[in-house]
């Protein structure tokens, strides 16, 4: 027996739903769960279904494509863990967390490595036996120390997401579109507000009553790219911006685990800045 994850996007039209479900009762295909979901503005279809049954990846492909609208986005997906590189910079409570996580095996993910601008999370790296790598920037410019970045990436195969756990530097134009729609970034605060440097001092400038963490997609929009995950937690008068940082630790590493294992699960649909996720 195989068990597939069935993902499709197409424009929307009249039997898209009867027309895969028919595939699948043909082929003795027992659903173990479906999710359907259209978007009445842009006329678009999204659906998620997990299915088992004897047949193979290619011919449940070919099935579908050739019941479906041409421009319609399939995906056949045998679920196995996913590959990731983990990049961080000096702090480790959401590399922590992920590590933790990773350990306890909630999550379906083989960690590569985990990779830095600066030596000091090693120690808590190796305490879990995943590799870990320093690409010292000091004394290279932004492209230089990206290049190296690459080339050390090259020597991993098949990397599925690079995940930014507080990883502190902006990515380049170049970097993003190597791993276009494959990079997860965590950003300290509610987007789209405070977007930047220390959101956590603008909270506290503008006065704000609730702080909060977006996991997204890395495009070259500084973080603008499709929201995966978010949360909020309350705050008061009382609270000077550390205090908001240090209570917005907390919610940023939950986030940033959150929105890792939907991606690992194939839960995410990707289109026009957004996400759809099930």
């Amino acid at each position: 027996m195989s068990k597939y994850r069935v993902l499709i996007d197409a424009y929307d039209e009249k039997g898209l739903v009867h027309k895969v479900s028919t595939i699948f009762y043909n082929n003795d295909l027992n659903i173990l769960s479906n999710n359907e979901f259209v978007d009445k503005e842009n006329n678009k279809f999204f659906m998620r279904s997990v299915v088992d049954g004897d047949i193979d990846l290619d011919v449940l492909y070919d099935l579908l494509e050739n019941v479906l609208p041409s421009s319609a986005n399939i995906k056949v997906i045998a679920p196995k863990k996913k590959n990731i590189i983990i990049m961080a910079t000096k702090e480790m409570h959401a590399l922590g967390d992920i590590l933790i996580r990773h350990e306890a095996g909630e999550l379906e993910a083989n960690i590569l490595a985990v990779v830095s601008n600066y030596s000091d999370l090693e120690s808590l790296v190796t305490k879990f036996g995943i590799p870990f790598i320093a690409v010292s920037h000091v004394d290279l410019d932004r492209a230089e120390h990206e290049n190296k970045i690459l080339k050390c990436l090259e020597e991993f195969k098949d990397i599925d997401y690079i995940v930014l756990a507080k990883y502190m530097r902006i990515l380049t134009p170049r970097f993003v579109e190597v791993y276009a729609d494959r990079i997860i970034n965590i950003h300290h605060s509610f987007l789209p507000a405070f977007i930047g440097a220390n959101p956590y001092k603008q909270a506290y400038d503008r006065g704000v009553k609730i702080i909060g963490a977006t996991s997204h997609f890395v495009n070259n929009n500084l973080d603008e790219g499709p929201i995966i995950a978010q949360e909020v937690i309350h705050v008061d008068h009382a609270y000077g911006w550390r205090d908001m940082q240090r209570s917005g630790k907390d919610v940023e590493k939950v986030v940033l685990s959150r929105a890792l294992k939907l991606a690992l699960e194939d839960r995410i649909f990707v289109y026009a800045n957004r996400t759809v996720i099930f």
